[in-house]
């Protein structure tokens, strides 16, 4: 996700969202307008959001994770603690051979969660891409860093590893993929050896020619080793073979004037989310926009995030619920439908602070939201039920390089068997082409 407002609005002023229409594909092939939603639809989580809903779509988040767990070949024990009248599970059982098992056992420093935090509402440690600190931190429910990248010698002479904006596991748990959006790389780094396996572009040398990218956004690796990623300058997505320094498909006209008319031209695209269905959720900076993209090239639906300024990384949270961040100040936390109705949207309580450029939220297990505040240094676990922070990473409003400190954290993934990548590995589409 991008962190800057002048780089990510870096094409001008932006369009004005009355002026636009969305584009809707039909299963014949057809395509139709369809009006800009009406902003503002705010209302509260009891009227559009009731609690059986709620519980239905935890209940199916669960569902996935326990599938993925059992796909992996893992088993997990369980163990409830109460909260707010919530059950929760526990952490993966440390009898199995997980990544987390063997990588991410051993604390590397002191306990450094915020007072009040419960361990409970993770269901494994979380992957923090700490941007400004120019590294990679996983940190245990129990707020103790247990592993980091890159420390002293991991990398080789003449490598850098500068302002990490995303870091996603692979499916097979082994590597992480991250987008240095500012240096204009991605790289993928081995989790056991500590080393950088791969990079598509070059550092510090932005551009669109092959090997070359312009504010990468949100890489993430498909099962079968393809990446796909957005090119935010460049107003495209690409997917990308294993190992390849050359596109094998370009979604979008590559040019440096964005705007909103997918599949051929993108508005400042900055993330591309796997789906349940096989497709991927593509949100666009430019005019408020979310599309449902498939590898065929094809756009199945769109729609306004309602009352949002700046959407960054929407993803799904079940099936035909969609979650995104407004990366403003005051942010936005903030549940919503394919029509563009609100389900339901974060308010702080008196005494916590505002939300400050919140760049990427996903949905846990149990129904909370995992979710890095960028410019309030902090990553917290917030649960919709009762509008409450439960668990915090980082200081408020401070920056620090010390164990419990964070400077300008931009993105977030579980440790497997609860990462992005595998939860929803199964149902990732796959490409259609392998030629440039």
């Amino acid at each position: 996700m991008s962190h800057s407002g002048e780089d990510r609005l870096w094409a001008g002023e932006r369009r004005s969202h009355s002026a636009l229409i969305g584009t809707l594909r039909t299963a014949d092939g057809r395509e139709r307008a369809i009006p800009r939603p009406r902003l503002g639809r705010a209302h509260s989580l009891p009227a559009r959001f009731p609690a059986m809903g709620r519980s239905l779509i935890a209940l199916s988040l669960a569902v996935l994770a326990v599938v993925a767990v059992l796909a992996a070949g893992c088993s997990a024990s369980h163990v409830t603690t109460t909260r707010s009248s919530t059950t929760r599970s526990s952490t993966p059982s440390t009898t199995t051979s997980s990544p987390e098992d063997r990588y991410f056992s051993a604390p590397l420093s002191a306990p450094g969660l915020q007072p009040g935090s419960d361990p409970s509402a993770l269901p494994s440690p979380v992957l923090i891409a700490d941007r400004t600190n120019n590294r990679l931190l996983v940190v245990n429910q129990r707020g103790e860093i247990v592993w980091e990248f890159p420390r002293p010698g991991d990398l080789a002479p003449g490598q850098t590893f500068l302002v990490p904006d995303d870091a996603f596991f692979t499916p097979d748990g082994r590597e992480i993929v991250v987008t240095q959006e500012d240096d204009f790389v991605i790289s993928i780094i081995d989790v056991a050896t500590h080393r950088i396996v791969y990079r598509y572009g070059t550092p510090g040398q932005p551009g669109s020619g092959p090997n070359q990218v312009h504010n990468p956004d949100d890489a993430m690796q498909l099962p079968d080793g393809y990446l796909i990623a957005a090119d935010i300058k460049n107003c495209r997505l690409l997917l990308i073979a294993p190992g390849a320094h050359t596109p094998a498909q370009v979604f979008g006209e590559t040019t440096n004037s964005c705007l909103h008319d997918p599949p051929t031209r993108w508005g400042s695209p900055n993330g591309a989310f796997a789906m349940s269905n096989g497709h991927y959720v593509v949100t666009e900076i430019n005019g408020d926009w979310v599309d449902e993209l498939g590898l065929d090239g094809a756009i199945y639906r769109s729609a306004h995030p309602p009352g949002v300024n700046y959407p960054s990384d929407t993803n799904e949270m079940s099936p035909g619920v969609l979650v995104t961040v407004d990366y403003s100040n005051p942010g936005t936390l903030e549940t919503f439908d394919w029509s563009g109705n609100l389900l339901w949207r974060y308010h702080s309580l008196p005494g916590d602070p505002q939300l400050n450029h919140p760049s990427l939220a996903i949905a846990l297990p149990n129904g909370d939201f995992l979710m890095n505040d960028d410019y309030n240094n902090r990553v917290v676990v917030i649960d919709p039920r009762s509008n409450r922070v439960v668990w915090q990473y980082g200081h408020t409003g401070e920056t620090g390089a010390a164990p419990g400190f964070l400077n300008r954290p931009d993105g977030v993934d579980l440790v497997p068997p609860y990462s992005f990548d595998i939860i929803r590995g199964k149902a990732m589409g796959q490409p259609t082409t392998t030629t440039p």
